[in-house]
């Protein structure tokens, strides 16, 4: 029998999963006996022109949250789309220069985030976004970005380390010594957003048919879970009106 608490379980169920499919890699590719294994045959590639990669260097305000304070997109080929310096609206407390590289002359004259915040729209607008930590970088600039366009060095599990039972994200520095052979962000030297850039689009190309094959996975399933979801819906909404539920096979 149909009950209340189960179409309150089922329902919540399936957004849980709809909800969950950018964080998890695990229905499609994993890591065993650190060999990485896939579900997929080698899905079409994107074109290259399709793809850019972003880093920001952010500095400290007077509100205790980082600020967006240059922004840097690359092409398929590492060269520069944009490299942009940005005002933040807060006042600045740490310019975080050892790391970040940045100093307050350079940030004077710079425009605004929300004169550069539609620029940065217009071009990720239909691509496929490469980065480290993405979701820092999308929130300082006030952005988003469709999940099946995000291919994040930080969440991809074959990229990742298990740590007390759990998947944790390695550094961008670690991974790009360890599959690349590449030192960036060195010691006692400020980071450049373009090197991070390119290397976290060094480490995509070096998965890049396993990567979508995972992602082919993941937007199956989250088709799949959409048509349950709209089930489990109609099958609410149809409870609570006081119709029969019809069951599909």
């Amino acid at each position: 029998m149909y009950s209340r608490q189960d179409s309150e379980h089922s329902f919540s169920s399936a957004s849980s999963m709809a909800n969950s499919s950018y964080s998890s890699d695990a229905s499609a590719c994993s890591t065993t006996n650190s060999k990485f294994m896939h579900n997929y045959k080698k899905p079409v590639m994107p074109p290259k022109s399709q793809y850019v990669a972003l880093d920001c260097e952010m500095v400290g305000t007077l509100t205790g949250q980082s600020a967006c304070a240059r922004v840097v997109l690359i092409d398929w080929k590492g060269r520069t789309v944009m490299d942009q310096f940005v005002k933040p609206t807060e006042p600045v407390t740490d310019y975080r220069t050892f790391v970040s590289g940045i100093t307050e002359d350079q940030l004077t004259d710079a425009p605004p985030l929300e004169e550069i915040r539609p620029l940065v729209q217009a071009a990720l607008a239909g691509k496929i976004l490469i980065g480290h930590g993405l979701s820092n970088d999308l929130e300082c600039l006030g952005v988003e970005h469709p999940w099946h366009m995000i291919r994040d060095t930080a969440l991809y599990e074959p990229f990742m380390k298990m740590h007390y039972g759990q998947m944790n994200p390695r550094k961008l520095k670690e991974l790009a010594q360890e599959r690349l052979n590449r030192e960036i962000q060195v010691m006692g030297q400020p980071h450049s957003p373009a090197e991070d850039a390119l290397a976290a689009l060094d480490l995509y190309k070096s998965h890049r048919p396993r990567w979508e094959a995972c992602m082919t996975s993941q937007i199956k399933e989250g088709q799949r879970v959409l048509v349950e979801q709209q089930r489990q819906r109609e099958h609410y909404e149809q409870y609570f009106a006081g119709l029969p539920i019809i069951s599909f096979p």
